[in-house]
């Protein structure tokens, strides 16, 4: 699989002669080495605002919810009236707590992080309401940019077996022969889902192209569906 600068360089030298080749392929490094640095400034952004949720809200409100729960504990009885406001932002707490923890893992997980994407994406396959199979070889351990490309494509895939596919199972296979990262999510529900058919697919797409990456779907009537991403990693 050719990288941009590689495609373009060979085809300046089709093209043009040796000055202008040299030119082309030299702004066309430099144009490569440029999105890769967005895509990394743009990852190293996620990771800082996962940590701040987590280090400052996240924990204010895990603090909230506990003085809550003593407070109705407290109160018992006395004033039924009372206790019911309690319990009701007792209650409010606790689901913004699990929505700030949804947010934070779908900025950067530390478990992706700290123990890659066999870890994380096995914490993703325990958390789905339909049963995933999962299969990661991956050794050397990718950068951090593409184990988060490989994620996402994960997390959006199965969200969308889990909304829309009526599937019984699903598979994640990932995969890293060579230079090349190859991550597949097939499920056996009903097919016919399109790429164009959400933001989720497009955002996907766009940020596999963002590092030369190519995603494909194959989701005939009837099934299977088979989400496919392959992106280079070095």
């Amino acid at each position: 699989m050719r990288t941009a600068s590689a495609l373009d360089g060979h085809l300046a030298r089709i093209y043009l002669g040796g000055d202008e080749t040299g030119a082309l392929t030299e702004r066309v490094s430099r144009l490569v080495t440029s999105r890769q640095q967005v895509v990394d400034s743009a990852e190293a952004e996620r990771r800082r605002m996962e940590r701040d949720l987590h280090d400052g809200a996240q924990q204010r409100l895990v603090s909230l919810a506990m003085t809550l729960g003593r407070a109705k504990n407290r109160l018992g009885d006395k004033d039924p009236s009372v206790r019911s406001l309690i319990e009701e932002a007792h209650s409010e707490a606790l689901q913004a707590i699990a929505e700030l923890r949804d947010l934070t893992r779908g900025l950067h997980p530390p478990v992706l992080t700290d123990r890659g994407l066999d870890a994380a994406i096995s914490a993703v396959a325990a958390r789905s309401p339909v049963p995933v199979r999962v299969s990661v070889d991956v050794d050397p351990r990718p950068s951090l940019t593409i184990e988060s490309i490989a994620y996402f494509v994960v997390t959006e895939a199965l969200t969308n077996v889990a909304k829309h596919a009526d599937a019984a199972r699903a598979e994640v296979r990932i995969v890293r022969i060579g230079n090349l990262l190859r991550v597949e999510v097939t499920d056996d529900g009903r097919g016919g889902a399109h790429p164009e058919g959400g933001t989720g697919l497009q955002g996907l797409s766009d940020r596999v192209a963002g590092v030369d990456g190519q995603l494909s779907l194959s989701s005939p009537p009837g099934g299977p569906t088979v989400l496919t991403a392959e992106v280079p990693c070095e």
